[in-house]
């Protein structure tokens, strides 16, 4: 397996990252990646660089093991004091489409955690 192929060139890619995961919180944001970038790290040949990532408080939710793209991608996040902040109390949805379309949205986790209700309760 590939080790960290993709981090430099995701590290390049965080100060646009940061600035639109803050933008995020307001409505989806998108962008375009180079894809020679990413050529030039590594071939993935016909899997090609897609992948969806998703962080609920900043711990990945989906498997992202068979794509050391998003693998790397989320390195490169826990990486980035501001944005490993900014990761927490949401739930992050980043993915990366066949066209380098990288997309981001974010949710806020409600901190209202409901108590159950005792069935003696319940009518």
């Amino acid at each position: 397996m590939e080790e960290r192929k993709y981090l430099q060139t995701w590290k390049k890619y965080l100060p646009v990252i940061r600035l639109h995961l803050k933008r995020s919180l307001v409505a989806e944001q998108s962008f375009k990646l180079n894809i020679t970038d990413f050529e030039s790290a590594g071939d993935r040949g016909k899997s090609g660089y897609t992948f969806s990532l998703q962080v609920e408080n900043g711990k990945v939710i989906n498997n992202i093991s068979s794509s050391a793209v998003a693998r790397d991608l989320f390195e490169a996040l826990r990486s980035d004091d501001t944005i490993k902040s900014m990761l927490l109390d949401k739930s992050i949805k980043i993915s990366v489409g066949k066209t380098f379309l990288f997309s981001i949205k974010t949710s806020h986790i409600s901190s209202y955690k409901s108590e159950p209700v005792p069935d003696s309760e319940i009518v």
